[in-house]
């Protein structure tokens, strides 16, 4: 199995607003400056999680993207899904699992893996930043100022 860079740059960006905004209204222009993913693409990727209800957007001064739902209900598996499709590990069974034994066996090797991917959480990743020592940089505003 091997997630695309969609799939990984829409878990660092979920990261990135929850861990330097607490899942509060974080500006494309922000996440794309930290994570060093082009903003274009996360534009895209950002429309995906849209629709699948995990983020959602403010407009204005202090808008951006925000998480719909708190980041420890929000799994990798979840995000993965929504960006890439409704299964995480694709099997070239055929149809046929239960009369052939290695279709059998990838197939349940599928759904482990698909259990791992949601037994793990945006806020998990969140504390493996902390532990990580990954500094907070909360939002990047701008002042200006006029003479």
């Amino acid at each position: 199995m091997k997630l695309s860079n969609k799939g990984r740059y829409g878990v660092r960006a979920l990261f990135d607003i929850a861990y330097h905004n607490d899942g509060g209204p974080t500006q494309i222009r922000e996440i794309a400056e930290r994570e060093l993913i082009p903003a274009r693409f996360l534009e895209q990727i950002f429309q995906d999680l849209k629709k699948a209800g995990i983020l959602g957007a403010k407009r204005g001064p202090r808008g951006g993207y925000h998480l719909t739902r708190p980041a420890s209900e929000i799994s990798i598996g979840d995000v993965i899904r929504a960006l890439e499709g409704t299964s995480l590990v694709f099997t070239d069974d055929g149809g046929e699992a239960a009369e052939d034994a290695t279709a059998s066996i990838f197939c349940d090797l599928a759904t482990s893996i698909e259990r791992c991917f949601d037994a793990v959480t945006i806020a998990d990743v969140c504390e493996r930043g902390r532990a990580l020592g990954v500094e907070s940089k909360g939002r990047l505003d701008r002042v200006n100022y006029a003479i």
